[in-house]
């Protein structure tokens, strides 16, 4: 299992104002039977530690006194103008005990239908939820989506082979991902109708001259 260490500090800051003017990010941390602490970690070393470990990577935090917190990031908000990371919510871990999350799937390999018949590979799923040890966790689950030969077959949750350890609790009739057919190109309808106009112009001016060729044969 991969883990990740992130240094934070307990009680510095008032509020998360405070910590937030300082570039740091407000964090509370809680779960069953656990007394919740507000934490504060640097924004950049939190921001580079999440891009890596994500949501299903158990991260240690070591308080100023040494002390450890084993978490899972289960919640975080941002900022709407700027899109910053303005609060974590941190799930408190029991390394002995099941936990339940969501792991991001990872889709690798090649399918037939996209390479031979110019599909297009649709997605619906994006992460399975499933239970396992803190111990087991990964940072992503394979798909291989060879197996999506035409437009007529799918992966579903049950077709994923998840790593020793872990249990998908998701139904297995889910679909995950499926290719479908190609867009047919379509000639612009904007495009067809001033090809004609000039035409159809031309054919006007012809029955005005011929009607006025009438009037004068008439004189």
């Amino acid at each position: 299992m991969e883990k990740f260490n992130l240094e934070v500090t307990q009680g510095v800051y008032k509020t998360a104002k405070d910590a937030r003017n300082a570039d740091r990010i407000p964090m509370v941390y809680y779960g069953k039977g656990v007394e919740p602490i507000n934490f504060s970690a640097d924004y950049q070393d939190f921001r580079r530690l999440y891009k890596k470990a994500g949501k299903s990577t158990v991260i240690s935090l070591k308080n100023e006194e040494g002390k450890e917190f084993n978490v899972l990031v289960h919640e975080m908000q941002y900022d709407p103008v700027s899109d910053n990371i303005i609060h974590v919510d941190l799930m408190a871990v029991d390394m002995n005990k099941p936990i339940t999350t969501e792991i991001p799937l990872e889709f690798v390999g090649t399918s037939p239908a996209v390479r031979d018949e110019n599909g297009i590979f649709v997605t619906s799923k994006y992460s399975v939820a499933v239970e396992c040890l803190p111990k087991d966790l990964v940072h992503s689950i394979e798909v291989d989506i060879s197996p999506l030969i035409d437009f007529h077959t799918a992966i579903t949750v049950g077709d994923i082979k998840a790593p020793n350890g872990i249990t998908i609790i998701d139904a297995e009739d889910i679909n995950v991902a499926t290719v479908s057919a190609p867009r047919l190109e379509e000639e612009p309808v904007e495009a067809a109708e001033e090809a004609e106009k000039p035409a159809e112009e031309g054919g006007e001016e012809g029955e005005k001259k011929e009607e006025g060729s009438e009037e004068e044969g008439e004189k």
